[in-house]
């Protein structure tokens, strides 16, 4: 019985200094900003809901890093997030029936509204269709 007990007072001092050191790391990664999207039709303004708004990361060579987050939309096109430290951030947005938004945002303020404007897909090229309807200046020699 002593020896149960001393385990779990142990394992709960070990626990409480983790939850310090990790409060005390969080207290040295500088300023953090408050996000907030906004996700809409381009085409007619209207709120897109459920898109996934993914944030990731990306280091001072531009390049994305390990990790990252995914948010959902609201009914109102609408969600946000504390606590992002500034720094680039690698921003995208998908939702069904629409393109891909991709963009890299500078976090440098303490809250920053983003408006993504979501476009409908372009038409599809395809290789077995006929193109001849192309003036001669454009084909390009064979």
């Amino acid at each position: 019985m002593k020896k149960s007990v001393s385990i779990v007072s142990a394992g709960i001092i070990v626990l409480g200094l983790g939850l310090v050191g990790l409060a005390w790391a969080q207290d040295d990664e500088g300023p953090m900003s408050d996000l907030r999207f906004l996700v809409v039709r381009d085409y007619n303004g209207k709120p897109v809901r459920n898109a996934a708004v993914v944030l990731h990361p990306v280091n001072r060579k531009g390049k994305q890093t390990r990790g990252g987050l995914e948010l959902k939309t609201d009914n109102e096109g609408r969600t946000n997030i504390d606590g992002i430290p500034y720094g680039p951030l690698r921003v995208q947005v998908l939702a069904p029936g629409f393109q891909t938004f991709g963009e890299d945002y500078k976090i440098d303020k303490p809250e920053l509204e983003i408006t993504v404007k979501l476009k409908r897909p372009g038409e599809q090229y395809s290789i077995y269709e006929n193109h001849d309807d192309k003036k001669p200046d454009d084909k390009k020699p064979q």
